[in-house]
C-alpha cells in the first residue's frame, strides 16, 4: 500500500510552496494583484483558470514558486481539483493560500495512488506533502484514501494471485490490525450450510476452493450492521462461457468483495460503536466437469430452491446465502457490494453505482451523502411488477428473468428473496473499474460509492 501518511501533515509554518485555486471566474481579479513579474509569468504558460490547468508562478528566487490550479469554483474545492498537480508537481511540501477546505486532500493523496507490483521499476517519485491547517482531520483523511486503495490494489491484482485464499487473508489481515475474530466456512460444512456458494465454486481447482469468510467486531450492545461483498475472483461465465472480451476484466468481479472489505477497515479504525459482522462469498466460476449447469435446480441456505436459468448469473447465487445468513442474525442494517450486472452500467455508465433499497430513508442519506463528498450513485427501482419475471416453473425461482430487460433490477429483486423484509438493506451494483483515466484516478480497479456509504454509516452512528 502506498504510504499516504507521509503526504498529508500539519501545517505549522513550514516553508512549502503555495497553491492558488483559480477559476476563469476569478482569474481577472486573481490576476491583477500579482506583481508584474509573476503575472509576465502566469500569461506566458497560458493559464486561463479552466480546470485542471497548472501554472508555476515564478516567486523573488529560484525557490520561492508557487503554483496556480485552475478549478470549478475556488470557494467549494471538490475531492478531484488537486489531483492534477498532485500527479504533475515535483516532489516538495504544498500548503493551499486558503487553509484546507473540503474533500480536495483526498484527491491530493489518490492522485499518488501506485500499483507497480509486477513493475522492475517502480513509478514514480518521492511524495508530495500537503500541508493541512485540520489536523483533526487527517487520520480520517488518510483512512479513506487506504480504503480507496485497498479496493483498487484488490481489484487490480491478477486473477491468478488473487483467489479465494487471497481474500481470506485480507479479511484476516484486517482482523489481525483491528482486534476482530474470522471465521471460514468450507469443504462439508459449505455443502451443507451454503449450497449456491458451494455449487458456483466447486468447478475451481482445490487451491482456489469456495468459501465463506466472516469477520466479527465490536461490542455486543452495539447496533448490529452486515456488510457483505461478491467474491467472485475470476468469472469465466462457467458453462455459459463468456466471450474472450467479455472475460478478460473478469478479474475484477470480485470488486464487491474489496468495497466491503475497505468499509470494514473504515468501520474498525474509526472505531465506529457498531457490532459488525463482514460476510463475503469467495468463489471461482470455473469450468470443469462437476460445474454447475443450465437447468440444474440448487438448494439455499434460506431453504429456497432456485432453478439455473444462466450460469453466469452466478454472483446473485453466492450473494442469496451470504444474506441470508447475515439475517439470521438479526441486524439492523445490511449493506452489500457486487459488481453484478453490465446492465447495471449499460443504464448509468462506470461512474455512477446503480443504487437499489426499499427504505427511502436510508436511499436519501446514501444519496445525500455521496453528493457532499463527491461519491455519487444513483438509485434504480426496485419493481414489485417485476417480481414475476424471475418465477420458474420448477423451483422457487430462477436466477434469471423471462425478459430480457431490466436486468440490474431484476438481479437485484433476486437479492430480495434473501432479506428479511424487517431489516434495512441496500444493494450497490458497482463497476469497480475505471475504464479511462482522470485526475488522481487511474484506469483500474476503482472504489464508487465506497465514501458514500462510509458517511452515511458515520451520520447514522458516530457518537455523538
Amino acid at each position: 500500500m502506498t504510504d499516504y501518511d507521509t503526504m498529508l501533515q500539519p501545517d505549522k509554518g513550514q516553508t512549502a510552496h503555495t497553491l492558488h485555486p483559480v477559476s476563469t471566474d476569478s482569474f481577472d481579479d486573481w490576476l491583477k494583484d500579482l506583481p508584474d513579474r509573476e503575472r509576465q509569468s502566469v500569461k506566458a504558460q497560458g493559464f486561463s483558470g479552466k480546470e485542471g490547468e497548472i501554472a508555476i508562478v515564478a516567486g523573488e528566487d529560484a525557490d520561492s514558486w508557487s503554483v496556480a490550479v485552475g478549478v470549478v469554483n475556488p470557494d467549494k474545492l471538490t475531492s478531484w481539483c488537486l489531483a492534477k498537480a498532485a500527479e504533475a508537481l515535483p516532489t516538495s511540501e504544498y500548503r493551499l493560500a486558503d487553509g484546507n477546505r473540503g474533500q480536495a486532500a483526498f484527491g491530493w493523496l489518490c492522485a499518488q495512488y501506485r500499483f507497480d507490483r509486477y513493475k522492475k521499476e517502480p513509478n514514480g517519485d518521492g511524495p508530495k506533502v500537503l500541508l493541512t491547517d485540520k489536523p483533526g482531520a487527517i487520520e480520517e483523511m488518510i483512512a479513506l484514501a487506504e480504503a480507496t486503495d485497498m479496493v483498487r490494489t484488490l481489484v487490480n491484482v491478477p486473477a491468478g494471485d488473487m483467489g479465494p485464499a487471497e481474500l481470506q487473508q485480507a479479511a484476516e489481515e484486517l482482523a489481525t490490525r483491528h482486534g476482530a475474530e474470522v471465521s471460514i466456512t468450507h469443504g462439508t460444512e459449505l455443502v451443507e450450510g451454503y449450497p449456491m456458494v458451494e455449487a458456483v465454486g466447486r468447478a475451481a481447482t482445490t487451491d482456489r476452493a469456495p468459501r465463506l469468510i466472516e469477520l466479527e467486531w465490536g461490542e455486543a450492545d452495539h447496533p448490529r450492521i452486515a456488510i457483505v461483498g461478491k467474491g467472485v475472483c475470476f468469472d469465466s461465465g462457467g458453462l455459459d462461457i463468456k466471450s474472450a472480451t467479455g472475460m478478460r476484466w473478469m478479474k475484477k468481479d470480485m470488486g464487491g468483495a474489496a468495497h466491503a472489505l475497505a468499509l470494514a477497515g473504515l468501520v474498525m479504525s474509526q472505531k465506529l460503536p457498531v457490532r459488525l459482522h463482514l460476510l463475503v462469498p469467495a468463489v471461482e466460476n470455473a469450468i470443469a466437469g462437476n460445474a454447475f449447469r443450465p437447468g440444474d435446480i440448487l438448494a439455499s441456505r434460506k431453504g429456497l430452491s432456485v432453478e439455473i436459468g444462466n450460469t453466469d448469473a452466478e454472483g446473485r447465487l453466492i450473494l442469496g446465502d451470504a444474506l441470508w445468513r447475515a439475517c439470521e442474525d438479526d441486524p439492523e442494517l445490511i449493506v452489500d457490494f457486487a459488481t453484478l450486472t453490465g446492465a447495471a452500467r449499460v443504464a448509468l455508465g462506470p461512474d455512477l453505482p446503480a443504487l437499489f433499497t426499499d427504505d427511502e430513508d436510508l436511499a436519501d442519506e446514501i444519496a445525500e451523502a455521496g453528493l457532499a463528498i463527491d461519491d455519487p450513485v444513483w438509485r434504480l427501482p426496485l419493481w414489485d411488477g417485476y417480481d414475476e419475471w424471475m418465477k420458474s416453473p420448477v423451483a422457487d425461482l430462477s436466477n434469471t428473468s423471462s425478459v430480457p430487460m431490466a436486468g440490474a433490477t431484476t438481479a437485484a429483486l433476486f437479492l430480495r428473496n434473501f432479506v428479511n423484509k424487517d431489516i434495512a438493506w441496500t444493494h450497490l451494483d458497482t463497476f469497480a473499474w475505471r475504464n479511462q483515466p482522470k485526475p488522481g484516478r487511474p484506469k483500474g480497479g476503482e472504489a464508487l460509492g465506497l465514501r458514500a456509504h462510509w458517511e452515511m454509516l458515520k451520520n447514522r452512528y458516530s457518537a455523538s
